[in-house]
């Protein structure tokens, strides 16, 4: 058994001013990911609509309530409610609030590396880029034919 103080985890919002605290490691965990979210009116858990191919996730409204744009429209979901999104479904999520949203975000695996952008290739066409972590934040890059993206993160 592990046991953490959620406020003594290790900070970091993938290079974006978010308290985020990560929690995977400091509990042990080794087939899922969990971070935990506190969301100031107007912030979001990601930098935009984004996909993992590889990893189921769920998010768990512990206060507040968070709107989830997904392809298929706008979700709230509140305080005590709980959302899944499958390998390849897109989403993003936001505190579009007056009041702090505090979350709980699994992703299983936890290893995720196939992240991708609803953003096409300019060079081939391909439809969706593949979110790539660098030294200076989220690069970009078409899986189809290897072209760099400059995109807003």
């Amino acid at each position: 058994m592990e046991h953490v103080d959620i406020d003594e985890a290790e900070t970091g919002g993938f290079g974006r001013d978010v308290e985020m605290r990560r929690l995977t490691d400091a509990l042990g965990a080794e087939d899922m990911a969990i971070n935990h979210y506190r969301l100031d009116p107007g912030e979001g858990f990601s930098g935009g609509m984004h996909t993992h191919l590889d990893q189921e996730e769920v998010f768990v409204i512990l206060s507040g309530t968070a709107t989830f744009e997904t392809e298929d429209g706008a979700v709230e979901v509140d305080e005590g409610e709980a959302v899944r999104f499958a390998p390849g479904e897109y989403q993003t999520g936001n505190n579009e609030g007056d009041e702090a949203v505090e979350a709980l975000a699994l992703g299983a695996p936890g290893d995720s590396t196939e992240v991708r952008v609803p953003v096409t290739c300019r060079e081939c066409g391909h439809e969706a880029l593949a979110a790539v972590p660098g030294d200076d934040g989220m690069g970009f890059v078409c899986p189809e034919c290897g072209t760099e993206a400059d995109l807003p993160t």
